[in-house]
């Protein structure tokens, strides 16, 4: 039961905490495109099955992949993806420590 209290503090908590500390100005909509990012999660939908308690997510779904973790890294760089980049970042982190947890 702590792993589900770790990984979605992780995906809920922890962004809210980046977005305040780092985005001050405007935290709110940092955090809103944080949330935002968890859509990488729809890649879920292609596997079967669709949630597996046990799975680890890092490369084994698309969108999890170490060559879409290779491009959010990239987006770091540029300025106009940076907050998107941080977001989808934030949300591996977050798959990869439940990796560890399981």
């Amino acid at each position: 039961m702590y792993t589900f209290f770790i990984h979605y503090g992780l995906h809920f908590i922890f962004p809210a905490l980046i977005a305040f500390l780092f985005f001050k100005k405007n935290w709110k909509k940092v955090y809103f495109i944080f949330i935002l990012t968890m859509l990488i999660d729809l890649d879920h939908l292609l596997a079967v099955p669709i949630y597996d308690a046990n799975r680890c997510s890092i490369n084994f779904h698309p969108l999890h992949s170490y060559i879409a973790i290779a491009l959010y890294f990239i987006g770091l760089f540029f300025k106009k993806s940076r907050i998107i980049a941080i977001g989808l970042l934030l949300h591996i982190f977050a798959d990869l420590v439940d990796c560890f947890l399981h």
